[in-house]
């Protein structure tokens, strides 16, 4: 099928968009050829091109606005866009996804001393669907704590009457599965402030150290701590 004009972006606009360089930045790109435009070097920065059609040091470009990556969050890094916090979860990312257009944003949060499975994307609608606590999405974090279970805990959690400190509705109903009397997952659907370390102090113990290892359907899989991988549009809405 023939592809409409409108769809087309200029080729600055485009590598700017992708963090590729500012839109100032392309004419030097053009003079060192290379950008290519369907096999033929580009020579114009305000070229009207489909995302397809372009290679930028011979390589395809990477994907538009919707780009999905799921990370294996070492501890340590901050779910944040202010460097004055810490060291952030982006400078994991190639420079120019750092500077892409929209933002690249995590999709809730892991605290500084969480690690696991974190999405990131720069599509906001997305964001706000997988975040909005109307779909429920499901989450697993394992769980070492510092001291055993009591034995009703479960009980509690999956009851939906749990009440966290400085909250005024209780904590949907949450499934605890216990590994041994210290080690745990818990299944949760919302993402409270801090919700799971919150819950167990709630029922008088305390979180030692907490790792996300489900989101919805996705895993992680043999993906090492600080690696991370692009998702395709099937896991997406799977």
């Amino acid at each position: 099928m023939k592809k409409s004009n409108s769809n087309k972006t200029r080729l600055d606009k485009l590598l700017s968009s992708l963090g590729y360089c500012s839109r100032s930045e392309i004419k030097t790109l053009l003079r060192e050829k290379r950008i290519i435009i369907n096999g033929v070097v580009a020579t114009k920065n305000d070229t009207k091109v489909f995302h397809e059609e372009v290679k930028f040091d011979n390589e395809p470009l990477d994907p538009p606005l919707g780009m999905v990556i799921l990370m294996n969050k070492p501890l340590g890094l901050i779910c944040s866009h202010d460097e004055g916090e810490g060291k952030l979860v982006y400078s994991l990312l190639p420079q120019r996804w750092q500077r892409r257009d929209p933002k690249i944003s995590t999709i809730g949060r892991l605290d500084k001393e969480t690690g696991g499975l974190l999405l990131l994307t720069d599509d906001g609608q997305l964001l706000h669907r997988l975040t909005s606590p109307r779909h429920h999405v499901a989450k697993i974090y394992e769980a070492t704590l510092e001291r055993p279970l009591k034995g009703d805990e479960g009980a509690i959690f999956a009851s939906g009457t749990l009440m966290l400190n400085g909250e005024k509705t209780a904590c949907l109903p949450a499934k605890l599965t216990i590994v041994d009397d210290t080690h745990v997952t818990l299944e949760i659907t919302e993402g409270r402030y801090h919700q799971v370390r919150r819950m167990f102090a709630a029922v008088g113990n305390h979180v030692v150290s907490l790792h996300r290892c489900t989101f919805g359907n996705l895993t992680l899989g043999d993906l090492e701590a600080g690696a991370y991988r692009l998702l395709c549009a099937e896991e997406i809405s799977s």
